[in-house]
């Protein structure tokens, strides 16, 4: 979608079409980017509870119209009961994926909000911005056929998960296509909020309720550790390409990765859009990355290198990039990092930009949905490890390493972009191949987003880590990557497996420029 400047108000693209028009809403109100930012995300807890909610964690990056990129990483630390003993007492070697103990890590997104509206101009009050969500949570809304194959495809770990089946299973039917799915207890909570601002959910009356319900679920999650949190606004990771300079989150986010796969492949030879050199240089850019980010990457706290020294230091870039064979694959046998999450982005009329991703982790996160609130607790800290040292060890109060990254870019001829996906593993290979598309070979951008992508590594619970591919790609290609090496697995035409993208630009000329994935159900909006 194009927007000119003469009908310019702004524009915003998420993967849920409901969620897009409560975003564009608040921007003919007169709210900022930040505002219907803030607007789509809870929008997205009510119509896509399956994907995102206000149980998990956020992260934001607002690029101002005088042009400041800063950000908001509203991620949670584990509890201070979730130690190694309380796992040891209940035999287990690993943290569960699914229920109580799942649950061990205070959600952030709403105090990504809080922060974010903190820095922002906007004078809407949070009434305004939560409108649309309370009323999509008491009315209810159509479930969408993807999000009732997940619930049919995960409701065997999920039914017995405490609060679960009460809000998703209702009347004791899985949720099925074309069905409507009420979540008053959601819709009460953020009444709640609106009435008592974004804080109470950590210290107040709702918070008290959280905790009171966690407790009985079984999670360690206490009413002291919900209180002791609050977002950080730390200085976005950059990079700079031929042509433009790119942002993205810092740790415990994968963002370095992101950055580095377009800083590599940036060395390299370019070829063609979607041709053996651009799809090799980046699935190999990948590897490098992700070789860094395994080794590194997790809570600051505990990190013994510095992301931004390494994105500052083009020797180091330039080794990393040497290490690339320009016509074999490196053999891949690492394992991969899951989730799913929901992106979406906001321009508004005074040039700023927001580029958002808000994530449970898994479908439903940990299944636990507290009666008293309606909100189903994410599971992020079911990727801890339970070892008394060493990456992404568990430890109370650390942040468990994120999948989540949303990205910016400021172009030298003074365009800004917004772009980002779902899909855990996913996220930084498609982050780099729609940004590629676009800003190396001149794909328009919903093409770039349209276009066949790939996959390295297992996404949404399956074991697989070949090379996955949709299968529009030119039969050439494939072969040549075969030939290369590469393990490539075929899967469908589009398929949600390459996760829900999105993207924004803003043209220096104030035309604005939306494209949003038909692998989702979501939509551009402008005004």
């Amino acid at each position: 979608m194009l927007n000119t400047p003469k009908s310019l108000r702004g524009m915003v693209t998420s993967p849920h079409h409901l969620a897009s028009q409560a975003g564009l809403s608040v921007l003919q109100d007169g709210g900022t980017a930040v505002e219907a930012g803030v607007a789509i995300a809870a929008c997205l807890a009510a119509v896509y509870p399956h994907m995102t909610g206000i149980g998990g964690d956020g992260f934001w990056l607002i690029a101002e119209p005088d042009g400041d990129v800063h950000a908001v990483d509203a991620c949670g630390g584990a509890a201070q009961k979730a130690d190694l003993d309380l796992y040891a007492r209940a035999g287990l070697a690993a943290v569960p994926w699914r229920g109580p103990l799942a649950a061990n890590t205070v959600a952030g997104t709403i105090s990504g909000w809080q922060a974010a509206l903190a820095t922002d101009p906007g004078v809407l009050p949070l009434e305004r911005l939560l409108r649309d969500a309370i009323a999509y949570a008491d009315a209810g809304v159509v479930v969408t056929a993807g999000g009732a194959h997940i619930a049919r495809a995960k409701d065997a770990e999920l039914r017995d998960v405490p609060g679960y089946a009460a809000q998703f299973r209702p009347g004791g039917a899985i949720l099925t296509e074309g069905s409507v799915l009420k979540q008053p207890a959601l819709a009460e909570t953020l009444r709640r909020l609106a009435a008592n601002g974004l804080q109470d959910y950590y210290d107040g009356a709702i918070a008290r309720d959280i905790a009171a319900d966690l407790a009985a679920a079984g999670s360690p999650v206490s009413a002291a550790d919900l209180a002791a949190h609050a977002a950080t606004t730390p200085p976005p990771l950059t990079v700079r390409i031929d042509g433009a300079r790119l942002y993205n989150t810092a740790p415990p986010t994968q963002g370095v990765a992101s950055l580095l796969i377009l800083a590599l492949f940036d060395r390299l030879a370019a070829g063609e859009a979607d041709g053996f050199d651009h799809v090799h240089g980046l699935v190999e850019s990948t590897k490098q990355a992700f070789l860094f980010r395994d080794e590194h990457v997790g809570d600051s706290a505990y990190m013994m290198v510095d992301p931004q020294a390494l994105l500052d230091d083009k020797a180091a870039l330039d080794a990393m990039a040497a290490r690339i064979d320009p016509a074999r694959a490196l053999p891949w046998p690492w394992p991969s990092q899951a989730g799913d999450t929901c992106w979406f982005g906001a321009i508004d009329g005074e040039g700023r930009v927001a580029s958002v991703i808000q994530s449970t982790y898994f479908e439903f996160g940990s299944g636990v949905v507290l009666p008293q609130t309606g909100i189903t607790w994410q599971n992020r800290g079911a990727s801890f490890v339970l070892a008394t040292d060493g990456w992404n060890a568990l430890k109370p109060g650390r942040k468990p390493f994120h999948t989540l990254n949303p990205a910016l870019a400021r172009f030298d001829d003074g365009r800004v972009m917004a772009y980002g996906t779902m899909g855990g593993e996913g996220q930084p290979q498609t982050q780099s191949a729609l940004f590629s598309r676009y800003a190396r070979f001149g794909v328009p951008l919903q093409t770039a987003i349209t276009a066949p992508r790939w996959l390295l590594g297992k996404t949404w619970g399956e074991e697989s880590v070949t090379l996955k591919l949709e299968d529009r790609f030119d039969p050439g290609v494939i072969a040549a990557l075969r030939d290369a090496g590469h393990d490539v697995e075929l899967l469908d035409p589009f398929t949600a497996t390459m996760g829900h993208a999105g993207a924004l630009v803003l043209h220096p000329d104030g035309v604005i420029e939306g494209a949003t994935d038909p692998r989702s159900d979501g939509a551009v909006a402008a005004w």
